[in-house]
């Protein structure tokens, strides 16, 4: 008897490189920033209270892409199309809400070019946002396909991958907000 592996999708394995390629990205900032805050001159600041309004937003829009999926598999092409627009709004909203709080650190004396510990708040959270455009330009390829008129192959990959890429970045974010937040 011969045991069939089960081989992953070449587009899901490039993902998974991706990821953890990214993670050690984030996991470099976050170990340069406890060697800065170490230093004399950090000034410790609040976080603007909008970043935890945005981690609502790309909260519920892991559960809107996780629904989309769901709705893909099952054929349901008008409920998987709102949902992959929701999703796509939803991560619009929260590269918006990004900016807004820049803004409002920038506002509170904190420019990019300000103390060592806010250029850290505007590099990590800046990267984050631009991983998170990137999955909103997937999300968007997705929603062109979706209102194609013609559905040239049907194959769930192309939505799963999207979906797990946003997920990851929803547990990137998260992961980031609790450690900004306590290593002050």
């Amino acid at each position: 008897m011969s045991v069939q592996r089960k081989k992953i999708h070449p587009h899901k394995y490039s993902l998974w490189i991706a990821m953890g390629s990214i993670t050690m990205m984030f996991i470099g900032f976050t170990s340069a920033y406890v060697v800065k805050r170490a230093q004399a001159n950090w000034e410790v600041f609040e976080l603007p209270h909008i970043f935890w309004l945005s981690t609502a937003v790309i909260l519920i829009s892991s559960g809107t892409i996780q629904l989309a999926v769901r709705q893909f598999k099952q054929r349901n092409m008008q409920r998987y199309k709102q949902l992959i627009t929701l999703t796509a709004v939803l991560g619009v909203i929260f590269a918006a809400c990004q900016c807004v709080g820049f803004a409002q650190l920038s506002q509170r004396g904190l420019p990019l070019s300000g103390p060592v510990s806010a250029s850290f708040i505007y590099v990590i959270v800046g990267m984050h946002m631009l991983h998170v455009l990137g999955g909103v330009v997937a999300l968007l390829i997705m929603f062109v396909r979706a209102f194609r008129t013609r559905v040239r192959v049907y194959s769930p990959v192309p939505i799963e991958v999207a979906s797990l890429y946003w997920h990851f970045v929803d547990a990137l974010w998260i992961y980031l907000l609790v450690f900004l937040t306590i290593a002050r």
